[in-house]
């Protein structure tokens, strides 16, 4: 039989081991603890830094068909979609300079002057909706309204599946990546993919979201705050810095009858829904590879980043120093990234 005073020694003691050996851990835990270093590219380290941010950086690769990017910058390069066949999606769209044109106001196919600043394609695709106004559901829309528009390439589809159809090149690509071929579709698809590939991740800000804290410089660091005291990131948040919410231009004051001769594009999304309460309002812009892409504004009226910053401050915010401006500015210079693996 077991000797239940020795079996209650044992319990006793083992008890005593455990509790030792708990405080023991508890006291050692915390000196511990603080001498850990988590490896900056961690996922732990990237998880914990992204999820106190409201910006967040752009994936380092996206999984698109091949043979339809190709097809797609073929297109997007490609004259033959526009009227006269001497106009292109690159030509409004430089993917040499910030993927814009660099003008105040867009030139279409015959020369039309445009009421509206160019917006970057880079990154178009992570945008909840596309154009100034929204008007556009996706890429697709946009692409389609945009061939046929006489102010922008002029196009007609039964020209353009025509054009597309005497070009071997095109045949043999369309065969390889659409069971159909050409169709009106499948060139709004392979334009549309091709144009979801022109995103920029790796910018500096990016590598500093990731846990990479060397990336920014101390000055760039106070800029950020700055952005955010300010309130900026209020709309300019999210993985595309902006191109996820409607906002009305001018909360602070009245920037359209101070700047003078108002025209209909400066009714904003009141163009889309009639709805009063849209007036003046614009689906915020994307300040991914901002310093690439002046002049700014649906309008263009700003020529710099400092002169658009102003601006927002006095329409959109509270005024703002200079010394804060630059700062800023210094931020808004991190936030260039990579195509194709190299910067822009």
């Amino acid at each position: 039989m077991l000797n239940l005073n020795s079996n209650k020694s044992i319990v006793t003691i083992l008890l005593l081991v455990t509790i030792i050996i708990v405080t023991g851990l508890a006291i050692a835990w915390p000196n511990f603890h603080s001498q850990m270093q988590v490896p900056k590219n961690s996922l732990s380290y990237e998880t914990l830094m992204i999820g106190d941010e409201p910006i967040q950086p752009i994936p380092l690769k996206l999984d698109l068909d091949e043979h339809k990017v190709v097809l797609g910058e073929k297109l997007f390069k490609d004259p033959v979609l526009s009227k006269n066949r001497q106009f292109s999606c690159v030509s409004c769209h430089n993917l040499k300079t910030g993927g814009v044109d660099g003008k105040d106001l867009a030139q279409g196919v015959n020369g039309e002057i445009s009421l509206t600043n160019t917006l970057t394609v880079f990154n178009s695709g992570f945008n909840f909706r596309q154009h100034w106004t929204g008007e556009y559901k996706d890429l697709l829309e946009q692409l389609d309204a945009h061939l046929l528009d006489p102010q922008i390439m002029g196009g007609d589809w039964s020209e353009i599946l025509g054009n597309v159809k005497k070009d071997p090149k095109y045949v043999r690509g369309f065969t390889q990546a659409y069971s159909d071929g050409i169709t009106q579709e499948n060139i709004r698809d392979a334009i549309a993919t091709f144009e979801q590939s022109l995103y920029t991740p790796n910018s500096r800000f990016d590598r500093y979201l990731r846990g990479n804290t060397d990336a920014l410089t101390e000055a760039e660091k106070e800029g950020y705050q700055i952005f955010k005291t300010y309130g900026c990131v209020t709309c300019h948040q999210g993985m595309n810095i902006g191109g996820n919410l409607f906002q009305k231009f001018g909360i602070l004051g009245n920037y359209f009858v101070d700047r003078g001769q108002i025209n209909p594009a400066d009714l904003g999304r009141f163009n889309v829904t009639g709805d009063p309460k849209d007036l003046y309002v614009f689906r915020v812009p994307s300040l991914r590879n901002v310093t690439l892409t002046e002049p700014y504004l649906h309008d263009g009226s700003a020529g710099s980043l400092e002169e658009a910053i102003v601006i927002m401050a006095q329409y959109q915010l509270r005024p703002i120093s200079s010394e804060h401006i630059q700062l800023i500015v210094q931020f808004l210079n991190t936030l260039t990234g990579e195509y194709e693996g190299k910067p822009l």
